[in-house]
């Protein structure tokens, strides 16, 4: 069994981290963090895991961290990196669901995150956890930095595109319009996300500039092997749903393109990778289609057969876009099948 603590298990991503990883077959919890709520059962703080989970949150000095085998952090960024070498000490793997091993360009961590960063030597080694795209890198990573929500939805979205050898689309002109539900903020309170300013409500944020745009650029210029420059339009909205990403892509073919069979090639390029659905042609998904689950959903567009590609990507941006692809992450570094503990059915309605 996989000995496993959560640092930080007192948000929405370390409750889903609890609800997938109480169920996995191959799994223990051990211990799970989160210094105001020190002493607190689990279960009653989420009654959903009553009978399921029987722990109670203990502050990170009083943990056994350093006795698991690997451990999530389900933290505000900056907290990974300044326990991660006494774990790696231990032989402890680590996952972190924040932007602590996001960025390789400690420059650019410094100026989106307000903080330098603290371990650089890890950072150099630490894998990025977008499994589709880092699978066999992940299997032999003592630290993965998974990717966020939004670019887990943009990179999928691009990859089949930007992985050809060529350019088959003007990638200097890239666009993403991205959608979030409300719990994508995390947990803690704040105006913004209150009831009555959320709900019956639809706006653009970050139009400026985003933390997760950086990172974007990064993975979908490391999907051209590096050779190739990225420009992207990177617009987020906050939508009055509780959870779930609806991102909506747009390129435009290179004349070379034109006669290529979209539908073929994204459905090729996924057709090993269990948790994307390449959906049939004229499909549109939906949120509630991945709903509490792993599945990642594409449906790919040429409307009027014109030069505009579009291509609709949903997630659950709390699976994932986070927690589920953590557990996903963990079972590639432990030797597991990718798919196990991960199979669960989305929730409708």
């Amino acid at each position: 069994m996989i000995k496993v603590g959560i640092v930080g298990g007192s948000g929405y991503t370390g409750v889903e981290l609890l609800r997938i990883l109480s169920a996995h077959p191959e799994v223990r919890l051990t211990t799970i963090t989160a210094r105001g709520d020190n002493g607190t059962k689990v279960a009653d703080m989420f009654p959903s895991l009553r009978g399921i989970v029987d722990l109670a949150f203990v502050a990170p000095e009083e943990s056994n961290l350093k006795d698991c085998d690997v451990v999530f952090f389900a933290t505000p960024h900056g907290v990974a990196m300044s326990h991660a070498k006494e774990l790696l000490d231990a032989g402890v793997k680590i996952i972190d669901l924040a932007a602590d091993f996001r960025l390789k360009d400690t420059a650019e961590f410094e100026k989106w995150y307000g903080m330098p960063h603290a371990c650089p030597d890890i950072l150099s080694e630490a894998v990025y956890g977008l499994v589709e795209v880092n699978r066999e890198a992940i299997k032999k990573a003592r630290v993965v930095g998974l990717a966020g929500c939004y670019p887990t939805s943009v990179q999928l979205g691009f990859a089949p595109l930007l992985t050809q050898g060529k350019a088959l689309v003007n990638e200097s002109a890239l666009i993403a319009d991205c959608k979030s539900g409300v719990s994508g903020a995390g947990r803690r309170a704040a105006v913004g996300t209150l009831f009555p300013e959320s709900s019956d409500n639809f706006h653009a944020y970050g139009v400026k500039g985003h933390r997760h745009l950086p990172e974007i650029v990064q993975g979908l210029k490391a999907l051209t092997g590096n050779t190739r420059d990225i420009g992207l339009t990177f617009v987020p909205h906050l939508t009055p749903m509780i959870r779930g990403i609806h991102s909506t892509l747009y390129a435009t073919l290179t004349p070379e393109a034109r006669d290529i069979d979209f539908q073929a090639l994204y459905e090729n390029h996924y057709r090993n990778d269990p948790f994307v659905d390449v959906m049939p042609a004229g499909s549109h998904p939906e949120t509630r289609s991945v709903r509490a689950s792993n599945y990642l959903r594409i449906a790919v567009h040429r409307p009027g057969n014109s030069d505009t590609l579009v291509i609709l990507v949903v997630e659950d941006n709390l699976v994932k876009g986070a927690a589920g692809q953590g557990v996903q992450s963990m079972n590639l570094m432990f030797g597991l099948d990718e798919t196990t503990g991960l199979k669960q059915v989305p929730v409708l309605p």
